[in-house]
């Protein structure tokens, strides 16, 4: 992510099942979901990868947090919200906008994904691009499976991937 995002605001979500939760948004839409860390961490985090001003402003991001809320609580199959996909870069947000097609309850591969993108070798290029997903939970890098159809890496830990896709009802192999 090498633009300058300009002002980016964020909030807190908290004391959700998965702990507390920051989001960020610029002008244009949602930029980032950050796994429960205090504060400084989460600024951190943001700072090193959206290069913009941060300025803390929940009101801004009071939708999103309310759609996180209902999803976390199994009340939501769907955001609505603004996604800022011009910070990601190309690569990244082909797999990532393929990514958030993928329907509530439902799960692909890396590989199948690789194929749906017409990269058909590109499987470990795609889980890189799930690995840096900077919206998890809205972007729902955990819907996607390893080849065997078993969970792989997940940035809040495999117990978090697999009580997201438990929620949503997935069947996992």
């Amino acid at each position: 992510m090498g633009n300058s995002a300009g002002t980016i605001y964020f909030g807190q979500v908290s004391e959700t099942p998965l702990g507390n939760l920051w989001l960020a948004c610029s002008e244009m839409g949602l930029v980032a979901v950050e796994w429960d860390s205090s504060r400084e961490k989460a600024l951190a985090n943001l700072n090193r990868r959206l290069k913009g001003t941060l300025e803390e402003n929940p009101r801004r991001l009071a939708l999103a947090a309310s759609q996180l809320r209902e999803y976390l609580d199994g009340n939501r199959k769907q955001f609505n919200i603004q996604i800022d996909w011009s910070l990601l870069r190309p690569f990244q947000r082909e797999v990532l906008l393929a990514t958030y097609a993928i329907p509530y309850g439902q799960t692909t591969t890396y590989g199948d994904l690789a194929q749906q993108l017409g990269r058909l070798r590109s499987a470990r290029a795609v889980g890189r691009a799930e690995a840096t997903n900077p919206m998890p939970i809205v972007i729902p890098c955990h819907r996607v499976l390893g080849a065997d159809g078993k969970l792989r890496g997940y940035g809040g830990g495999l117990d978090i991937k697999k009580w997201l896709l438990k929620i949503e009802g997935a069947v996992l192999a």
